[in-house]
């Protein structure tokens, strides 16, 4: 028996010895790729010496003799922090992921392919100009020039990814950079899946009930359209939800609900305590570990720029320069149109236009996969735009028979300047410069809030479609694309493009809001991304004479919930402190109990307390149940609260309080009856997760902000070393955004907000700060890979200094880039 316990013990030790050792061989080639910051290289592809000095939050300030130097170098820090990221993005842009996942992504490459955006990355970059085509070139230079690193010093394949996936590297160039801000523009888009929503509702709502789940922003009128159905005959009513291509985290096309949001404020000098200029910007992505953003500094022969910029594009896309700061949000212009295209029954091959059948544009793309055969499409376009699959958003489910549906969309141009605006914002030395650069933005259509010394100014840069009076639903829905009327004439000038320069006022802002009440076809756009946020923004400006860094910092993260307060007391009118106290144990007392806690609330969507959980999961139910049985399967689409429908139902806005009957039972509901019975519902859903105690219940275990890992943070064991969660404050509707998923069974993950966040004053503009939600590195080894995501958590930030001393001072690294041959 001894014998045996001794070999076990033996056995027992050597495996762990083994696994020791195997974890130390697996650190070692990890470890690998993670860069030493003080290195020195020569390197070709430079004209003098560069430096990269990484300060103590790993934000590379880039020094060199030359513009050129300069974007190569900041090729070379994107590279050394981010390569997987970067290569992720291009196959994504290219429609080749499925080179390295298989099957589970060939979806994603057909419809990627179908648009065709990297195609119109490479046409594009013909038109851009000089010193954009030299920026693009020396980045590109710079992306090759570590990847020859990689190569040559085995380097453990440029990121620990690559050893799952052994797919080579390829060199990078111009066309790369351009089709990636084509992919922000595809995420940032939510038109299309609107278009085929309204279509899908029209067809079983009346058009009083079509407003009520859909409506107009307040201030706007209301547009009477026709239904789907005599726009385009032959289409049956169906209730299935709206399907998309799957791919997990990998798929980069959004929801309607994840379609673009963001943050940003600026107040004139003479709303300044300082007398200078301020600007908030907190632009919204989902969330990924790492983030999509990183901070760079770049010394330019115009000055210093400093910022969040997306690897693989060598500008600062939101930041400041020394006499300029610029911020983005979602524009929500309507750049998007879907026509539904009759294919001539004669000839499969054809299409009717205006003027008769012409041939679609048609070739072949083959979509090599791994671990099986290769796949060949065939892909289609009209004059209208690409042919979309009825997969994509359920296009097929409003297309009738004979037809297939087609995409007119600004990004779909050869022609997109859009980078040359993004290359010149960063040497624009006045607002009124800016303004006039942003006349080459094509996609994606940004409010750009901008502030300089002197002044505030907000604009719409991007291209507008010119539409024709007469289009038939006014670009609400699909229609005929053989009618002249419904097709694009052409974009709008420049000049048409919303803007506001200086307002008397001394503020402005944006949250996703409307910001103009013009009759179409200048009317921007029917579908906005905010009604709520932008009155709690309203509120805290108006509470100061004077605005501060702190004051604007103190708005970014605003917990309060403008919609919390505002629906809390129509909901529950009926409901509070009535009855008698219930026996305790009984869905009653718990009721109550819930009632007690929200009477004392201020809407504050704090992390640490019940109330918010007990708002958010009473008022998901109850819209659930208000739409479940007239909507069926199509409920499913609504994943998130719709604060106009509630606030109609319940003030009974055109008879909307119908929604309250459950149209299967005998009994007619009130509106008062469907809150209690989804309040009961709620909390019932609740106790069994969270336990009996209401009291003990916190917001911030539901509402974790989840930055996984795109491709590892699904894997066993390795999902708790890649991915990044926290406890967050904040909601859908808060200043301080904090999406939540809104579906599956965790559906309060906070999954898309702020993942930058950046204040800059002009009276002070080394007192500037700025954090970003996770960490500088993609490398889950290194300590910057999730350093900062616990400041972004608590409310902190960092400095953001163009002064070269603080940079150096307390330095993680200096990288010194000198000639090959010097």
């Amino acid at each position: 028996m001894f014998l045996v316990f001794r070999w076990m013990l033996r056995l027992f030790t050597g495996m762990i010895a083994l696994c020791l050792l195997a974890g130390v061989i697996l650190y070692y080639f990890l470890s690998r790729s993670l860069p030493d910051y003080s290195e020195s290289f020569q390197i070709a592809g430079i004209s003098a010496p560069v430096e990269i000095v990484r300060n103590n939050d790993n934000v590379p300030h880039v020094f060199g003799r030359t513009d050129a130097d300069v974007f190569f170098a900041l090729g070379i820090a994107h590279a050394q922090d981010r390569l997987w990221q970067m290569t992720m993005l291009r196959r994504t842009a290219q429609g080749r992921l499925s080179e390295m996942f298989g099957s589970r992504t060939l979806k994603i490459d057909e419809l990627m392919r179908r648009y065709d955006l990297y195609g119109l990355a490479l046409d594009s970059v013909a038109v851009q100009d000089a010193a954009t085509t030299a920026a693009l070139e020396a980045y590109a230079r710079g992306v090759n020039a570590w990847i020859s690193q990689i190569n040559e010093g085995a380097r453990g394949r440029g990121a620990p990814e690559f050893f799952f996936f052994s797919n080579e590297i390829a060199a990078w160039q111009p066309a790369d950079s351009i089709a990636i801000l084509k992919l922000l523009a595809l995420q940032l888009s939510g038109q299309l899946e609107n278009e085929v929503l309204r279509a899908r509702l029209s067809l079983v709502l009346p058009e009083a009930r079509l407003r009520d789940i859909l409506p107009d922003a307040p201030g706007s009128g209301i547009t009477a359209l026709p239904d789907y159905a005599s726009l385009v005959p032959g289409v049956s009513p169906g209730l299935a939800p709206l399907k998309m291509a799957s791919g997990g985290g990998l798929s980069p096309f959004p929801t309607r609900e994840m379609a673009g949001a963001s943050n940003a404020w600026a107040a004139a000098p003479a709303r300044s305590a300082a007398g200078g200029s301020i600007l908030a910007n907190d632009p919204h992505l989902g969330f990924t570990a790492p983030t999509v953003w990183y901070l760079a500094r770049l010394e330019l022969a115009s000055g210093g720029v400093i910022g969040g910029t997306v690897p693989g594009i060598p500008a600062v896309l939101v930041g400041r320069s020394e006499a300029l700061g610029w911020g983005l949000t979602s524009s929500y212009l309507d750049d998007q149109d879907l026509f539904i295209e009759e294919v001539n029954p004669e000839n499969t091959e054809q299409y009717r236009t205006p003027d008769g059948w012409k041939d679609f544009v048609t070739r072949k793309s083959i979509i090599t996969v791994k671990d099986a055969a290769p796949v060949t499409i065939t892909l289609r376009w009209t004059e209208n735009g690409p042919v979309l699959p009825g997969t994509h958003y359920d296009i097929g489910s409003i297309t009738p028979p004979g037809h297939v549906a087609a995409l007119s969309w600004t990004a779909l141009t050869g022609a997109d300047t859009s980078m040359s605006a993004v290359i010149g914002m960063m040497g624009a030395g006045s607002v009124a410069e800016a303004m006039e650069i942003g006349r080459l933005v094509v996609a994606p259509a940004q409010n750009v809030t901008l502030a300089d010394t002197r002044g505030v100014a907000m604009q719409l840069m991007g291209a507008m479609p010119a539409r024709d009076p007469g289009h038939q639903s006014k670009g609400r829905m699909p229609v005929p694309g053989w009618i002249a009327e419904n097709r694009w004439q052409g974009i709008l000038p420049y000049e048409d493009n919303p803007r506001e320069m200086n307002p008397r006022s001394g503020l402005l802002g944006n949250t996703n809001n409307k910001t103009v009440d013009r009759p179409f076809p200048l009317h921007v756009s029917y579908d906005w991304g905010d009604t709520q946020r932008i009155q709690r923004w309203l509120t805290l400006m108006k509470a100061r004479e004077v605005h501060t860094r702190e004051s604007f910092i103190e708005a970014q993260l605003d917990t309060v919930s403008f919609t919390a307060r505002s629906l809390l007391p129509l909901i529950g009118a009926d409901l509070w402190f009535t009855g008698e106290a219930a026996p305790e144990g009984t869905p009653e007392r718990l009721r109550q109990r819930a009632l007690e806690i929200l009477a004392a609330w201020n809407g504050e969507m704090s992390e640490h307390l019940p109330e918010p959980l007990i708002y958010q999961a009473w008022i998901r139910a109850l819209q659930d149940r208000l739409i479940r049985d007239d909507l069926g399967p199509l409920a499913d689409t609504f994943t998130h609260v719709e604060p106009l429908l509630i606030e109609r139902v319940y003030r009974n806005v055109e008879g909307a309080s119908i929604w309250c009957d459950v149209v299967q039972s005998a009994v007619v509901e009130s509106c008062s009856d469907l809150a209690r019975i989804a309040l009961d519902e709620a909390l019932l859903t609740l106790s069994e997760t969270y336990g009996p105690n209401p009291e003990s219940w916190r917001w911030g275990d539901a509402h974790q902000a989840t930055h996984d890992h795109p491709v590892l943070g699904s894997l066993p064991v390795l999902r708790y070393f890649v991915n990044i969660r926290q406890s967050t404050s904040g909601d859908d509707h808060t200043l301080m955004r904090g999406k939540t998923r809104g579906d599956g069974p965790n559906p309060f993950l906070n999954v898309h907000g702020a993942g930058y966040r950046g204040v800059y004053d002009f009276a002070d503009p080394d007192s500037s700060v700025f954090i970003t939600s996770t960490g500088q590195s993609g490398h889950p080894l290194s300590r910057f890979y999730d350093d900062l995501g616990e400041l972004w958590r608590r409310g902190e930030y960092v400095p953001m200094s163009l002064d070269p001393e603080l940079a150096r001072a307390a330095a993680v690294g200096v990288t010194e880039l000198t000639p090959a041959g010097n």
